[in-house]
């Protein structure tokens, strides 16, 4: 059931407003003319960007955050505990309390909005659907779960009909969701704290679908050809799809492919984005913005602009010699593909994998398959699981995953802390290797001091 949002002048309070969905809502609403305030732990780069929109952002959780005499509307997301001090005043003096999901739904209904889901590939799809459009002089408004170099952020307000949106499956809220055209890249089990099997997730993805005008599905997914029924289908090998390629050709700084529509032959493409799955979410794209009526040339014309999304094979720096890359990947398919495409780039050197687990269910469930997610890798990093509010019930550790890696590969090290990974690479990086810093916790904040270190 979706709660009412009030459209018509009354403020909004986003409680954690610093989180990457959460601040691109809270973008969109002050560019539109709303009043919005929010609070998080600590101030960071997207919560100045929304200082400079007039929003006021509160540092820490206080219950003299919220303006009763104003009564907002109060914003949580699944991340935010009902026991948080906001939380708990909003409810106290009956404010209207919406999960984020309720937000973007009644944003989502104000366009034609093209919302992407899949387990894996969201945000990059989603940039490129965006970048596409805008490119293409749609001006579409864009809220996503990353940051894009060409918008300058995770969330742009544009004066076209087209809303490109992340829809995300974690906490099952993408059924809210009624959209023009809804994307579903792949399906696989990633949230085993909210699903307990591959079944249940299928469930969803299905009611999302059905809340879709056009569903455009992957049918390389096994579990999308079977379970969903897509009225356009693209695939990197499958003949009988709406849109797929030939004579692709992987070289360590581009992807280049001929994109065959409906049997017939479109042209070539040649993109900055490495691996299959890269080609695979370019595809997506490619069909949507077919869709909508954008011309074949100007997709061409784009496509070697796109620089991808933050934490997406981000190259952060190069040092001594060593390329180091922030990737987001923290599930085992998302970190098969991530180092393929390392080892595409880096051939003849040295590929180090530094691997932050993410979350305690996620890496119990999928012990066995991380194990083989690193074959591509020279050298792996394991640190100590990032939590991510979770509580350690003991049943897995950062230990157990390096012994299972190293029970398949060699050079494998168990490192728990973010200083213990500096000190190592410090130490023993060489020039020429591809350094990739994989999870979506806080991994990344061992790149920059690293690097500094190696500039002594």
């Amino acid at each position: 059931m979706l709660n009412p949002v009030d459209f018509s002048g009354r403020p909004f309070h986003f409680v954690g407003i610093g989180g990457i969905g959460m601040s691109a809502i809270a973008y969109i609403l002050a560019k539109q003319g709303f009043t919005v305030s929010g609070s998080d732990i600590s101030s960071n780069r997207i919560t100045q960007k929304l200082q400079a929109l007039d929003v006021q952002i509160f540092q820490g959780h206080h219950a003299d955050n919220i303006d009763l005499a104003n009564a907002p509307q109060v914003v949580c997301s699944t991340a935010i505990n009902q026991q948080n001090p906001e939380f708990q005043v909003a409810l106290a003096n009956g404010l209207p309390i919406l999960h984020r999901s309720d937000l973007l739904a009644a944003l989502i209904e104000q366009f034609q909005a093209i919302s992407v889901a899949g387990t894996h590939g969201k945000t990059t799809t989603s940039s490129l659907v965006g970048f596409l459009l805008l490119k293409a002089g749609l001006d579409p408004s864009i809220i996503i779960g990353g940051e894009v170099s060409a918008w300058q952020g995770n969330a742009r307000l544009g004066q076209g009909k087209y809303l490109v949106a992340e829809a995300d499956e974690s906490d099952g809220t993408l059924v809210k969701f009624l959209s023009h055209i809804g994307i579903i890249t792949n399906i696989e089990l990633d949230h085993p704290d909210h699903y307990h099997s591959l079944e249940q997730v299928v469930e969803i993805f299905q009611a999302f679908a059905k809340r879709c005008e056009i569903v455009v599905g992957c049918i390389d997914c096994q579990t999308v050809k079977e379970f969903i029924h897509s009225d356009i289908t693209y695939s990197l090998s499958d003949p009988t799809a709406d849109y797929m390629v030939s004579e692709v050709s992987y070289t360590p700084s581009d992807t280049q492919a001929l994109v065959i529509e409906r049997g017939k032959a479109l042209g070539k493409i040649s993109v900055g984005l490495l691996g299959k799955h890269n080609l695979s979410n370019v595809l997506a794209a490619i069909a949507v913005a077919r869709y909508v009526g954008v011309e074949w040339q100007a997709i061409v014309d784009a496509l070697p602009d796109f620089v991808g999304a933050s934490r997406r094979f981000e190259i952060k720096g190069v040092q001594n010699g060593i390329t180091f890359v922030d990737d987001y990947a923290h599930h085992p398919s998302e970190i098969i593909a991530t180092l393929a495409s390392a080892r595409q780039q880096n051939t003849t050197s040295r590929v180090v994998a530094i691997f932050q687990p993410h979350r305690y269910s996620r890496t119990h469930r999928f012990l066995a398959e991380f194990s083989h997610s690193f074959t591509d890798a020279d050298v792996v990093i394991v640190t100590d699981i990032y939590a991510a509010s979770e509580p350690n019930d003991g049943k897995i550790s950062g230990l157990q995953v390096s012994e299972a890696i190293a029970s398949v590969q060699d050079q494998v090290h168990y490192l728990p802390t973010l200083k213990d990974v500096q000190a190592f690479l410090v130490q023993n990086l060489q020039s020429g290797d591809l350094a990739v810093f994989l999870g979506a916790g806080n991994l990344n904040q061992a790149i920059t001091p690293t690097i500094q270190e190696l500039t002594h």
